[in-house]
Order: C-alpha cells, then sequence, then structure tokens
C-alpha cells in the first residue's frame, strides 16, 4: 500500500507524464525545448491547477471521506466551468443548455441523495471542493489557450502533467511517505498511468479544442451512468428506484446540452 495519497498520485503522473514527454518528444521535438516565458507560465498555473491541486486534492479528499462522497462533490464541479465560462470566455449556454445543466445537477442529487454523508469531516469536505474548482480553472485556462494560440495538444498536456506531477512528487518527498510498492501496485498504477492518465488527458484537452467547457464538464457527468452500468453488470450491485430516477434525470440533462439542436438562442 502507499501510505501517503500524494504520492499514489505523484506515482501515477510521472509515469504517465514520462510517457506522454517521450511520445512528444518523437513527433514535435521542437515544441518540447522551445519555450516563451509566457508559454513557462501557462504551463506553470495549468500543471498547478489541473494536476497538483485538482488531482492531489482529490487523492486527499478520499483519503479523508467516503468516495461516494467525493463523486457527488466532483459532480457538481459544472456549476463552477459554467460560472467561470460565463465570466472569462464570454461563452454562455442556450436557454435549453442551461436548463439541461440543472437537470443534470438535480440527477446527481437524486442519485446520491441517500448515500453522502456532509458536514462529518471539514477538512475532507474542503480539500474535495478546492479540488472542483481548480479542475474548472484548469479547463477554463486550455480552452482559452488553445482557442487564442496554435498550440498542440499533446505536447501542452506532456508539458503541464510533467510540471504538474513534479510538483505532487515533490510535495510528496516532503511528506516523507515515499516508499517502495508491490508489483501488483505498480501493475495498477502502469495501468492507470496510460490510459485514465495519459490517453485519457491527450483525448480530454483535444476535446476542448471544439466542445465549450461547461458541454463538457457535463459530459464527466455521464461516467456516473457509466460506472454505475458496470457495476451492475460486473460486480451485481443492485439499483434501486431512486438511484435509477437519478441516471434517467442525468442523462436527459446531458441530452439537452450535447444535442446540436439545442446549442441556440444563447442567454
Amino acid at each position: 500500500m502507499v501510505k501517503n495519497p500524494l504520492a499514489f498520485a505523484a506515482y501515477r503522473y510521472i509515469l504517465a507524464s514520462s510517457i506522454l514527454l517521450l511520445f512528444t518528444f518523437y513527433r514535435y521535438k521542437s515544441s518540447i525545448i522551445n519555450f516563451s516565458l509566457n508559454r513557462i507560465l501557462i504551463f506553470l498555473l495549468l500543471g498547478f491547477t489541473g494536476y497538483f491541486t485538482a488531482q492531489g486534492l482529490q487523492f486527499l479528499g478520499l483519503y479523508y471521506l467516503p468516495a461516494v462522497t467525493v463523486t457527488f462533490i466532483l459532480n457538481l464541479t459544472p456549476i463552477f466551468v459554467l460560472i467561470l465560462s460565463i465570466i472569462f470566455l464570454k461563452e454562455k449556454p442556450s436557454y435549453t443548455q442551461f436548463i439541461g445543466i440543472l437537470l443534470t445537477l438535480c440527477g446527481v442529487i437524486i442519485f446520491f441523495h441517500n448515500d453522502i454523508s456532509f458536514l462529518k469531516n471539514f477538512i475532507g469536505i474542503s480539500l474535495t471542493f478546492i479540488s472542483g474548482i481548480s479542475w474548472a480553472i484548469y479547463m477554463i485556462i486550455i480552452r482559452y489557450y488553445l482557442r487564442e494560440s496554435r498550440e498542440k495538444v499533446l505536447p501542452l498536456t506532456s508539458n503541464t502533467m510533467t510540471l504538474g506531477s513534479l510538483m505532487l512528487l515533490g510535495t510528496a518527498f516532503l511528506k516523507g511517505n515515499i516508499i517502495p510498492i508491490s508489483f501488483n501496485i505498480w501493475i495498477i498504477i502502469l495501468w492507470l498511468s496510460i490510459v485514465n492518465t495519459a490517453l485519457a488527458f491527450v483525448l480530454w484537452n483535444h476535446a476542448l479544442k471544439t466542445l465549450k467547457t461547461y458541454e463538457q464538464s457535463i459530459l464527466q457527468n455521464g461516467m456516473l451512468i457509466q460506472i454505475t452500468l458496470l457495476a451492475s453488470i460486473f460486480l451485481h450491485e443492485k439499483l434501486d428506484m431512486q438511484k435509477i430516477l437519478g441516471i434517467i434525470v442525468v442523462f436527459i440533462g446531458i441530452l439537452l446540452v450535447q444535442l446540436p439542436i439545442f446549442k441556440r438562442k444563447r442567454i
């Protein structure tokens, strides 16, 4: 076991960023070595918000809180994304999309209503909320930067993830809990690094070139549906009517946000 949750996050993101750096160096050598001051500052900010605080504090939140409570809080992230998107990107949802966002959030509340234990651990709640806000800030900056520059997604992702993972590793080292881990844990970390981190972040950032931040953030809430259905099929976890109703409401809300026919008449 990795005693320090930050250490587990550091191992995962260091390995993932190393893989991305090698691949990026192979394809875009000049994008790795050519840095302007503005580019360095953007990368540092993205590394801090998207990886060090958003991912690191999420792991810490899981240390203090049950996974279901952390998941519930992070599913409220679209609120922060929407507000920041309107203020800084001037990207506003249509009336129908706004209703879809509200429906999605209502569906999340319905789904988790009987499972969450609020206000029992102030530290865990605070850390998880900061994680969600940091992720929202990361999305806004990425969207703006990709919209206003000619930056390629792969170098952007690899460089920012490297900086963020080094911040995580440095913090974990200072905590004094960087310890050897078992072969089985390394296999898990390797899988998470390649599929759930390196590949996932490249695809996520690439999608932000096209989708507005609030549209993509709402899509992330679709994981609630995917995980629940997979758990039902493979783990035989039972679904009660409350969870089924929550899934239906979330699904309808996501459709209202994503379908092209509903992306007109901005607020």
